[in-house]
Order: structure tokens, then sequence, then C-alpha cells
């Protein structure tokens, strides 16, 4: 009873448009005035002590070391190595963009970051080469979903703070998922091009020509080699790899690219501190109403609900699936891993489902969030770099979701996929 109470109360808040945090935390205070269990200052001292984690700082510092790296000219000269690999080949533009999104991925961590950085570039670049508008920007909101997957990656971060799992594996299992997507994106965007005869602009690259465009984005590419290299060789932990990242990100863009200067500092962390503080505050009334539920048992209770639909773990994961494609058209991608892993994580541990699998199936699944009406994110992103409406946008990505659905499914049905590397680098 309690159960249905408090998600009918989620449910019935966001549908009159309140703010996910806001809702989050009033359903869980209705709970706690209806059970009487403990008084309402255990609202804001969960709040308070969620936020008071060193592991979570890997979020904002993440968040920081994107916005940094946007700034300080580090997308250009991947832009430039991508479009000397790919440029010459049909939808060449559409192809750069995709490799470019999976580079910038291990910098960034955040969608909406990948699409304005990558975004900004490449979709006048496209219109100017007579592709369509609509598809120029779908195919960069799509291709920003790849954030999440390639580590390191926000949401991967929070469903392991809030699942006690891993960081490193999770960063591992998005790794193939996360290849895997890019192809299928790439694979689309060169169906259509070819079939509209949007072809390469420029000779294919040499390998001199390749080399020197290595050579100029070294200090890009080594981002996620310091990152990723750090966290498996021993040296620091993620939280620890996401501060150095901020911090190497800041050195390079004032004294190697030099795209911003000393004085400019103020105003790039006051636009990283805008999309930190709402992220944050989800985040700590999200753990506030998890902690209810737990408290009161419900995800055991929904898990076994669950469980009566169908014994087949096959059959449960789709399901579950399904919810989660719902989920991800109206509810952004951190706040429904914090509000439903506690819910899902009993059940998917009692079907014999890995933790880390499931991890990279919800951010696979939340990634497809990203394009879905009404509130995709990615495609409000593209639709202001664009100047084409979000539905335009969400029409132009149906080919690009279908895609990724695919892959979708093959996670779930070849769990190897996602657990190949890190019961590699871990053992089993």
């Amino acid at each position: 009873m309690e159960g249905f109470l408090i998600l009918a109360a989620l449910i019935v808040l966001l549908i009159l448009r309140t703010p996910i945090a806001v809702a989050a935390a009033l359903s869980g205070i209705l709970l706690l005035l209806v059970k009487d269990l403990m008084p309402l200052t255990f609202a804001p001292l969960v709040a308070y002590q969620s936020l008071d984690s060193f592991t979570l700082l890997a979020v904002p510092f993440f968040i920081l070391a994107g916005q940094l790296m946007a700034a300080g000219g580090i997308s250009k000269q991947i832009l430039k190595l991508a479009d000397e690999l790919l440029g010459s080949m049909p939808g060449g533009y559409a192809l750069t963009t995709v490799l470019a999104s999976v580079l910038f991925a291990g910098l960034s961590g955040t969608g909406p970051g990948c699409v304005a950085a990558i975004g900004a570039i490449m979709i006048p670049a496209m219109v100017s080469q007579n592709y369509e508008r609509n598809f120029a920007a779908a195919v960069t909101a799509s291709a920003g979903c790849l954030a999440v997957l390639v580590p390191p990656s926000t949401p991967m971060v929070v469903y392991g703070i809030v699942t006690d799992t891993s960081i490193g594996r999770l960063f591992l299992a998005g790794f193939m998922p996360g290849i895997l997507t890019a192809l299928a994106i790439m694979a689309t965007a060169f169906w259509i091009s070819y079939k509209h005869g949007w072809a390469g602009t420029k000779q294919r690259g040499t390998f001199k020509d390749v080399c020197r465009c290595l050579w100029d984005a070294k200090w890009a590419l080594m981002v996620p080699a310091i990152i990723l290299g750090g966290i498996y060789g021993g040296i620091f932990t993620p939280t620890e790899s996401a501060a150095v990242a901020c911090l190497y990100s800041l050195l390079v863009g004032l004294f190697v690219y030099k795209e911003y200067s000393i004085k400019e500092l103020p105003k790039i962390l006051a636009e990283g501190a805008q999309t930190i503080i709402p992220i944050m505050f989800i985040i700590a009334m999200a753990i506030f109403f998890c902690q209810v539920i737990t408290i009161m048992g419900i995800p055991m209770q929904m898990a076994n609900a669950l469980k009566t639909l169908s014994s087949n773990p096959l059959i449960l994961m789709l399901t579950i699936n399904i919810f989660l494609l719902i989920v991800g058209m109206f509810m952004e991608t951190i706040a429904a891993i914090v509000l439903l892993s506690p819910i899902l994580i009993p059940l998917v541990l009692q079907i014999g489902i890995d933790p880390v699998h499931f991890g990279a199936i919800m951010v696979v699944n939340l990634a497809i969030g990203f394009l879905s009406p009404p509130l995709g994110v990615n495609l409000f992103v593209a639709s202001s770099i664009g100047k084409v409406s979000s539905e335009a946008i969400a029409k132009a990505s149906i080919p690009f979701m279908i895609s990724m659905l695919f892959v979708l499914f093959l996670v779930i049905v070849f769990p190897q996929i996602s657990l190949f590397l890190p019961n590699l680098y871990y053992g089993v």
C-alpha cells in the first residue's frame, strides 16, 4: 500500500510539472507524515549527508572538466582529427560528428555538453555543405548520447554510488556498448547520407596528414588516457581522476591552446556551476526519497510484485526496459538512476542479473531518453544550436533511435558485451 501511495504521489507531481527534485522530496515527506516513523528533520539531515561524500565529488568535477575542455578549444582539435579520418567518405561531416563525439565523450561525460561542444561547430558546417538542417541536428543529438556510455560517464558514477557498485567496473562495462552504439549511429548516418548524395568534402587524408592531426590533438587525447590510466593503474580513485582532469583541462586551455584567459575563468566557472547545482540538488533529494522507501521495504515489495509477472529473466528484463524507455521520455537521466536503481536492483539480483551488466543496460536505455520527446535534453540543445524545432529533430532522429534500440537489445541478450572487459581486468 505504501509503495502505491508514494509512487502515485510522485507521478501526480511530475504530471503537474513539479521539478523532479521537489517531487521526490515531497513524496518522501508525505510517506514520513503518513507512517509517522521519524521526524521531518530526517529529510534535511539525509539530504545534507548524501552530499557529504568523497565519491560523489566526481560528479561536479567531471562536469566542470567538460566545461573547461569545451571552452579551452579541445573540441576543435578532436574535430580536426575526426575530419581527417572520415571526412572523405559519403556523409563525411556526419561521420566526423559521431567520431568526434566518441572522443569528446571520454572528456566530458555529459550528453548535453557533448552536443553543445561538437554541435556548435559541426551543425553549421553540415548545413553549409547542403546537408538537411534537421538531419545535421539529429545526428549531433544522437551522437551526444555516447557521452554517458563512453567512460568517464557521470550517470555511471551516480549509479555506482547509489547501488554500491564498482565505478571502475562500470566504466569498463560502458566501453563495448558505447562503441557498438557509435557504429550503429555511424552506419545509419552513412546510409542516409549515401541515399541523399551527401558526399565527402575532401580528398582522403594521407598517413602523414593523419599523424599531423594526431600530434596536434595530443593534449586533448591525453585526457582520457590520464583519467582511465590513472584509475586502472591504481594511481588514483575515480574522484581524484576527475579533479586531475579539471586541473589538466585548466592548464591546457590557459597555456597550451590559449582559448581563454584567467579573466574569463569566473564566467566559465559560473556556467559550470549553473549545470552542477541543479544536478546535485536532484541527487540530494532523490537519495532522501530512496532512503525513505528503503526503510519501508518498498523496493523488495515491488521487486516481488514484478517477479509475479513472469519467472523468465529475459521477459522480466524486457519488461523493465520498456518501463525505463517510458521513464526516459519524462525524467532526467541522473534523477531516474537515483530514484529507480534502489527499486529495481533487488529484482535484477533475484533473477541473477549482474549489477554491473544492469548498470550498462540502464545507462544505454536512459541514453535513448536524450532523444525522446517531450524531455529529450539533447533535442533542445541541438534545436538551439541548429535553429530548428525540437519536434523536427525528434522526427529526423527516429532512424538513429531504432539503431540504438537494436544495440540495447544486443546488450540485454548478450551480457558479455558489457561484462567482458570488467571480467577480463578484474577477474570473475
